[in-house]
C-alpha cells in the first residue's frame, strides 16, 4: 500500500502505511514470544514441523480453493507456490530432527522470490517459481 501511495504522490500516506506495517510486525513478534515458551531444540523442531505441515496441508489448501472460486489466478498461483515451500520447510525440519544428534552441517539457499529453501545445492532455477540461481541467498 505504501508503494502505491508513494507512486500516487501521497508521501505522508505512504509513510503511514509503512509505520503501521512496522508496528504490526512488532505486535506479531511480541505475540509469538507470549505464545511460545522456550523449550528444547528437539521440541522446537517438532513444533515447527507440525506447524509447517498444518499450514501446507490445510491453510494453503483453503486459500487456493478460495482464490480459484474467485477466479483470481495470480492469488491461486501464489498460494500454491507458498504451499509447496511450506512442504519443503516441513521436510527440512523433519530431516533436522533425524540428524539432531549427528550435528550435520549444510549450506542452505533461499529463493528471494518465493522463499523456497534448498538444502546443500544451489539449483539452476527455483523448482517452485523458476527464479534464476542468482536470486538465491546463501546461508553457510
Amino acid at each position: 500500500y505504501a508503494e502505491i501511495a508513494e507512486k500516487e504522490g501521497l508521501p505522508q500516506i505512504a509513510k503511514l502505511f509503512s509505520v503501521i506495517a512496522f508496528s504490526e510486525e512488532i505486535h506479531g513478534k511480541r505475540a509469538l514470544k507470549l505464545l511460545r515458551e522456550a523449550k528444547s531444540t528437539e521440541e522446537n523442531l517438532k513444533a515447527s514441523f507440525e506447524s509447517e505441515q498444518a499450514v501446507a496441508g490445510v491453510s494453503y489448501g483453503n486459500f487456493i480453493k478460495a482464490a480459484e472460486a474467485e477466479g483470481n489466478k495470480a492469488a491461486a498461483l501464489h498460494f500454491s507456490q507458498s504451499r509447496d515451500v511450506e512442504e519443503v520447510h516441513a521436510r527440512l525440519y523433519k530431516e533436522a530432527m533425524n540428524h539432531l544428534m549427528e550435528e550435520r552441517e549444510t549450506t542452505y539457499y533461499v529463493c528471494t522470490i518465493c522463499g523456497y529453501v534448498s538444502d546443500g545445492i544451489l539449483p539452476d532455477e527455483c523448482p517452485v517459481c523458476q527464479a534464476k540461481r542468482d536470486l538465491f541467498v546463501k546461508f553457510a
